[in-house]
């Protein structure tokens, strides 16, 4: 597993002021054109990120749990306070991904998974049930599996071109 640095987790980490997914991925929705969206995703480009756009849109990655969103309690706390943060989190995603962590069983997934959400704020647990559920470009206009791609230089099996 890689280590992750402090410059890997420039989302929104306690306290930080940085901005969360769901900030980030709302600016991209609100951005006018292709470029803009594109700068904003390199303006947050880093190994959090990354993963959690390739879980996102990689139609390989299968997450092994129910479909659908599941029961959870909303942290209502306000951003940069008592709520983890989806950078930290996203090196935990592949507990739930199929073939990632077969050591641990479905009930236990869906725990872990539901403790995940609510130690999320509420904006970005519906970001990691978005990822989950793969509809994420539902929720984000123009936040795209092609402008990623585009965005990283990755080919279609969301792997970076060796150029």
């Amino acid at each position: 597993m890689a280590i992750t640095t402090a410059r890997d987790i420039q989302m929104s980490t306690e306290g930080s002021g940085a901005p969360t997914a769901d900030e980030i991925f709302t600016q991209i929705n609100n951005a006018k054109d292709k470029p803009k969206k594109i700068a904003i995703l390199k303006r947050y480009d880093n190994k959090p990120m990354r993963q959690l756009l390739k879980a996102a849109f990689d139609p390989k990655i299968k997450f092994d749990l129910p479909e659908g969103n599941p029961p959870y309690i909303k942290n209502e706390a306000p951003v940069g306070t008592e709520h983890n943060s989806l950078a930290m989190e996203a090196r935990k995603l592949y507990h739930f991904i199929v073939g990632g962590n077969n050591t641990i069983n479905k009930l236990k997934k869906e725990t872990m998974f539901i403790q995940m959400l609510e130690g999320l704020h509420e904006k970005d647990a519906e970001v990691l049930m978005a990822i989950k559920n793969k509809n994420l470009n539902n929720i984000y206009k123009g936040l795209t599996a092609q402008m990623v791609k585009e965005t990283f230089g990755w080919n279609d099996d969301f792997v970076r071109i060796n150029k």
